[in-house]
């Protein structure tokens, strides 16, 4: 294995605030049809959060409903999103389950939270904060050294200064090899082209990263609701 945080659920629930079948829109493999559950609460408090909804409390559904639920679809690949996923105890359960029913298993958590002791197999996109979030103090930089080949390094950026500590921040922390760099800007805070500009007066060797089921669904959808 890869603990996460105690949470007020068991081992074997979790607190979910929805499922949801989409497009990955906010890792390397953007583009691809997935099934995706939004767990409930989160520890941090960024200025441009764009789920306040995952902070307010779910409901509780044990683990193996969830994957009566996923076996139930055709989607090979599943999102464990939250909120903040690792907060919950039965999350790695869940994680390890889905990946003993063969499912590609990715799970999207804030870089505030120990991720050595996720499951062997699990994709990793870590969405660590820049200054304008309001939560850069609260990072495990030590968590770089758990990132794996083909894990997401995702850093949303807001504004100028953003991007130049991440230039700094990234030139002085030596990822592991097949590590991707994603960028991405700020929802209703930046615009796409200007990051991109940004990037190619840079030089910066990382991937412009956009939502895109902002793109697909512009009237704020995430994709479709799952009972």
């Amino acid at each position: 294995m890869r603990a996460t945080s105690n949470a007020a659920t068991g081992r074997d629930s979790l607190e979910v605030c929805e499922l949801f079948v989409s497009i990955a829109g906010e890792s390397s493999l953007a583009g691809v049809p997935a099934f995706f559950i939004r767990l409930a609460g989160c520890n941090l408090d960024c200025r441009w959060c764009d789920t306040p909804r995952a902070r307010k409390p779910g409901r509780i559904v044990p683990v193996a409903d969830l994957l009566d639920k996923v076996r139930s679809r055709p989607y090979r690949h599943v999102v464990v999103t939250g909120g903040e996923p690792l907060r919950q105890a039965a999350c790695p359960l869940l994680m390890h389950k889905l990946l003993e029913a063969g499912r590609l298993v990715m799970v999207e958590t804030n870089g505030s939270l120990p991720i050595e002791d996720l499951p062997a197999g699990v994709r990793v996109i870590m969405d660590f904060k820049p200054p304008a979030s309001g939560q850069m103090h609260r990072m495990r930089e030590e968590n770089l050294d758990h990132m794996h080949a083909g894990d997401d390094l995702k850093l949303v950026i807001a504004e100028r200064a953003d991007f130049d500590w991440a230039l700094d921040w990234l030139a002085r922390h030596e990822l592991r090899p097949g590590v991707n760099i994603l960028l991405s800007p700020a929802f209703q805070q930046l615009e796409p082209a200007l990051l991109a500009e940004w990037m190619l007066q840079s030089g910066i060797q990382a991937r412009l990263q956009i939502q895109m089921h902002r793109a697909i669904w512009p009237d704020g959808r995430d994709g479709w609701p799952i009972d």
